[in-house]
């Protein structure tokens, strides 16, 4: 009998890059919403970004507060207080500090993008995003306006959720120790295990 822990579907390749943008949010500083991305061309990861401080700015998680939020900042203003450059944004300019270009590739992020985000993408030439969670802002007439730049821009949007099946495979393979060898039985199938 086949070990549940090894299973023998593998995630979709959107899936997997979905799963690396999860991960990379748990570098975010970002104290509100934790955001990660993953940009990809060709099934190739060119960069990676999460939310957080600009380069030298503390950052929320440090204070234990959100600077826009202690500044009082309204909904209107948090672009103009807020601290933390988001993840879309950082993997831009991380491509962009390394000369890589991202030109027709597709983002995973996951956070629907804002619009100034939007406007970033479109200007590098992203062809598509895919992305877990809607923005879900209080003023949902801006989020469709953000929605609709995106279509204006041509970039293709969807809305992915990773199944449950794949975040239990990736939490098993991440909570142990990943790559020791697994028993297999003389005819070279998987024994079952404790784990």
């Amino acid at each position: 009998m086949a070990d549940a822990s090894i299973g023998f579907s593998r995630p979709k390749w959107d899936e997997y890059f979905m799963l690396l943008a999860k991960l990379a949010a748990i570098r975010s500083t970002c104290l509100s919403r934790p955001a990660g991305v993953v940009i990809v061309l060709e099934r190739q990861v060119l960069a990676t970004g999460y939310n957080g401080s600009m380069p030298g700015v503390a950052h929320c998680t440090d204070e234990g507060v959100c600077f826009r939020r202690s500044m009082r900042a309204g909904e209107d203003d948090k672009y103009d207080l807020c601290r933390a450059i988001h993840a879309e944004a950082n993997a831009i300019a991380q491509a962009a500090r390394r000369g890589v270009s991202i030109e027709g590739a597709t983002v995973y992020t996951t956070l629907a993008p804002c619009f100034v985000c939007t406007k970033l993408m479109a200007s590098a030439r992203i062809v598509r995003v895919v992305y877990e969670h809607e923005y879900d802002s209080p003023d949902r007439e801006r989020d469709e306006i953000w929605r609709r730049a995106t279509e204006d821009a041509g970039i293709e949007c969807e809305q992915l959720t990773v199944t449950n099946e794949t975040i239990e495979r990736a939490c098993r393979l991440i909570s142990t120790t990943t790559s020791l060898r697994r028993p297999l039985s003389e005819s070279g199938e998987p024994l079952e295990t404790d784990e």
